[in-house]
């Protein structure tokens, strides 16, 4: 599922092709992903242009010339695609055609990403109790929200009202790093715990955006190229197993992250 990361590269993405380009009209191959009525879409965005970009966690905001502004979360296999002169991408939910006469489609294969139409991000922020963009949070504030928390310190990364953004591979990649067992109450972590955990969650997110998700070129004692039970871990002689943590398939190593009795 795509992360914080993931939906960064998305913004520079949309920043780099489709930025101030009027909208012509708009195709709907498949209405099942929009959060409003497709003549919705059509009335705010027909005729405008999007003219910046915007990110929260794993929403994307794409503010326009008028009011409205359109987001996107990608579920688990949402993508983005500019294009001129071809067909569009076979899972294509919504296609915008620009008067450049190029088009940008958002494509979903297994139709868990959602498009709505928000009046502000704002608004949109509370009305769906998103917490702070990880990498907007300060160190205070990461520590003052984990102290409110009582379950495992994995479900409380993954929860997007604590933090927006955190999904489960780099939610396994931090706790990895910090040699903390994903099933550790957060009320268990020591205070030297915490403070490493927050400088491995902005140490994690920056570095993955910076190697734009290419996972093959992530460093070699990640954990995130060897998310296979029974696969070696980088670190240890120890060997990755899976357990089931919040309801989320989690990844770790057993010799390096010791569970607290």
């Amino acid at each position: 599922m795509p992360e914080l990361p993931e939906i960064a590269l998305f913004k520079k993405y949309v920043d780099a092709t489709s930025l101030h380009k009027k909208i012509t009209s708009l195709s709907f191959p498949d209405t099942s992903l929009l959060q409003s009525p497709k003549s919705d879409f059509e009335k705010a965005l027909k005729g405008e242009e999007f003219d910046e970009t915007s990110r929260i966690g794993k929403y994307l905001f794409l503010k326009t010339t008028a009011k409205p502004v359109l987001v996107l979360h990608f579920g688990m296999t949402g993508e983005l695609e500019y294009y001129k002169n071809q067909d569009p991408p076979k899972y294509a939910k919504l296609i915008f055609h620009f008067e450049n006469g190029y088009q940008l489609a958002y494509a979903c294969r297994r139709k868990l990403g959602k498009i709505y139409l928000a009046e502000s991000i704002e608004e949109f922020k509370k009305d769906h109790f998103l917490g702070k963009d990880a990498l907007d949070l300060e160190e205070k504030e990461f520590l003052e929200l984990l102290g409110q928390k009582s379950g495992s310190i994995k479900g409380a990364l993954t929860d997007q009202h604590m933090v927006a953004g955190i999904g489960n591979v780099y939610s396994d990649e931090m706790l990895y790093q910090c040699k903390i067992h994903p099933k550790t109450r957060t009320g268990k972590l020591s205070d030297s715990d915490e403070k490493r955990l927050f400088k491995e969650m902005k140490k994690v997110l920056e570095m993955a955006i910076d190697k734009e998700g290419e996972r093959s070129e992530f460093p070699s004692d990640y954990l995130i190229s060897h998310r296979k039970e029974g696969e070696k871990c980088p670190k240890c002689s120890g060997k990755i197993e899976m357990i089931k943590v919040s309801g989320r398939s989690t990844y770790f190593c057993p010799e390096c992250q010791k569970e607290n009795e």
